[in-house]
């Protein structure tokens, strides 16, 4: 076991140094592509770290997470239409209106456990997908240009490459720090043990709806902070972005890095972006190459990749 956590620590590390690096590695290559792709994934990792919080921790397979992509990202487009360029301002309605959809999600879906969970979430998802698309105002189907990115004054200028990297970039490792701080608190151990054995759990006294609801909003808020970050990065929204396939692709993203793993989301959205990039340069039916060997990651790395590395190293 010991052996185990210290690949897992050189992984996260090695990965670490290499994003806070790599936009020195852009600055004197001229390569201002491999800095707007890693930005993508950045805010990517986010979203699935937050994922894993109730999918990996709380064991609750929400397959309607990236509607709070799409809450967080209509908050800052909608703010910024109506002429508030505030960033403070549209980020906090942005976790606001995600922790508020996540509540009522969550007080409902809560009710309910195995493949009823899943399903309503995924149809709270796509209530969200379609009334977005009926904002004729807000560009409906085709979505909602953003022509000016959210505004922090003098602490930080959003329109510069290598500071917005690094805004979302302390977002995550702050996102990871916080998880790794929830996990390990009291309420963690029993969102864990209600994962484990609920009605255990209840029998010993623990109310088990407050404890995985409030789980819940924590991971639907963080995922509205991911959506914010997004629309600001690619100056745009459309209700694409809460589609049920891009939940889908959060929790690939999981299952792929680890899911129960502090870093594994981090590790798993690097690796399947990328992937994803490399492959649609090489044919236009990468997703016919990419399905396979996701599969076989999949059933032969029980546990992700990072549960891959830590048999490989007590072999």
């Amino acid at each position: 076991m010991k052996s185990s956590l210290n690949v897992s620590a050189v992984v996260a590390a090695i990965v670490i140094a290499g994003l806070v690096l790599l936009p020195v590695y852009s600055n004197l290559t001229g390569n201002i592509f491999v800095l707007t792709l890693f930005t993508r994934i950045v805010i990517l990792a986010l979203s699935a770290v937050s994922l894993n919080l109730i999918l990996g921790y709380g064991g609750m397979p929400s397959f309607g997470h990236a509607a709070y992509l799409g809450i967080g990202g209509y908050a800052v487009g909608i703010l910024a239409q109506e002429g508030i360029g505030s960033g403070y301002a549209q980020f906090a309605v942005a976790l606001a209106a995600s922790a508020t959809f996540a509540l009522v999600i969550g007080a409902l879906s809560l009710r309910t456990r195995g493949v009823y969970f899943i399903m309503i979430t995924l149809a709270f998802a796509q209530m969200a997908y379609y009334i977005a698309s009926g904002l004729a105002r807000y560009g409906g189907d085709d979505g909602l240009t953003i022509y000016k990115r959210s505004d922090f004054g003098s602490l930080i200028n959003l329109n510069d490459r290598v500071h917005f990297y690094y805004l979302c970039l302390a977002c995550l490792l702050g996102t990871v720090l916080l998880v790794w701080r929830i996990v390990n608190s009291r309420f963690g151990l029993v969102v864990q043990g209600l994962r484990s054995n609920e009605q255990r759990m209840q029998a010993i006294g623990f109310p088990a709806k407050r404890y995985k609801l409030a789980c819940f909003v924590i991971a639907g808020t963080l995922c509205g902070l991911s959506g914010a970050l997004l629309a600001d990065n690619t100056d745009f929204v459309s209700p694409a972005v809460m589609y049920w396939t891009r939940s889908g692709d959060l929790m690939v993203m999981v299952i792929l890095g680890g899911m129960g793993s502090l870093f594994g989301p981090v590790v798993g959205a690097v690796v399947y972006l990328l992937l994803e990039e490399f492959l649609s340069q090489i044919t236009e039916y990468w997703a016919l190459i990419m399905g396979p060997l996701l599969l076989l990651i999949v059933l032969f790395g029980r546990g992700g990749i990072m549960g891959l590395l830590g048999r490989l190293n007590r072999g």
